[in-house]
């Protein structure tokens, strides 16, 4: 009776301490890629590159904002139908308007990967401007555009987002709707249907963000990567015209294009796709 008790008790034992090792060399694994982002947040947070190239961006959407409010014809949602519209700007909110790259740093720092943490570093409303936002923004506002911002931040960090840009005085228009968030009226994360609501009321002068799926629906977001190239060389006449992309080399739909979209895979699959997505040879 003893000895099965002692052999009950080391299996449980056993397994326990099991379960700890592989714990831990999961969160070796999650920390250790991890930390092979750190010279992307590095750059977003440290490299006069970054600032040079935002401030350009929005200098440029600037210019554009002008030619487009002086032309009556113009549109940045091709086949928009235009008649008697007010005129309004499509922004994307996170890495164009709020930089999260600290919320990036902390996971690198802890090991951790998104999204965890992520609701609670939003409900800080902590993140800073990205440079030029918040001028080129309360530009377009002077000029009576209104400025919607469609985002695929959960709708439970609307009141948050509203307080960081009230903190950043970067403007929205409080008599209005007009911060779309993801799991609002059953709205997913295809932007698509946000921008469609918008252009039936408004005439869609410009589109800034850093993501593809900012511009275009999932269905030409989500594929392989040279097929998202394809997509780009498509609207090759919006690009710098009508249609403002922000450079985000920290995260987003371009790495995800690597895997498939497949969130799923382990760390050692992720590092492993990684490396064969590299190409050394033309």
């Amino acid at each position: 009776m003893k000895a099965r008790l002692w052999q009950t008790l080391f299996l449980v034992n056993t397994l326990i301490t099991t379960e700890i090792i592989f714990a831990e060399v999961v969160n070796k694994d999650v920390r250790d890629l991890k930390e092979q982002n750190i010279m992307a947040v590095l750059f977003q947070q440290t490299a006069a590159e970054r600032l040079a190239g935002s401030l350009q961006t929005f200098r440029s959407a600037r210019q554009s904002l002008d030619k487009a409010l002086a032309d009556p014809t113009w549109s940045a949602l091709p086949g928009q139908n235009i008649k008697g519209k007010k005129t309004a700007i499509i922004v994307d909110v996170d890495e164009t308007v709020l930089d999260n790259t600290a919320y990036e740093a902390r996971m690198i720092l802890d090991g951790t990967k998104y999204p965890e943490g992520w609701v609670s570093w939003g409900k800080e409303a902590a993140a800073t401007e990205v440079p030029g936002a918040k001028d080129f923004l309360n530009y377009a506002a002077s000029k009576d555009v209104t400025i919607f911002y469609v985002t695929n931040r959960v709708v439970e960090l609307k009141e948050a987002t509203k307080k960081n840009f009230t903190q950043l005085a970067i403007p929205w228009d409080q008599s209005k709707e007009t911060i779309l968030m993801r799991g609002e009226n059953n709205w997913n994360s295809d932007k698509g249907p946000r921008r469609e609501l918008v252009g039936k009321d408004y005439r869609v002068l410009l589109m800034i963000g850093d993501n593809l799926g900012d511009f275009v629906d999932a269905k030409d977001n989500t594929l392989g990567p040279n097929q998202r190239k394809d997509v780009v060389e498509d609207y090759s006449d919006y690009w710098g015209v009508k249609w403002f992309m922000l450079q985000n080399i920290a995260y987003g739909d371009w790495e995800g294009a690597l895997y498939d979209f497949d969130y799923s895979l382990s760390p050692d699959e992720v590092h492993n796709t990684r490396l064969e997505s590299l190409e050394p040879i033309r």
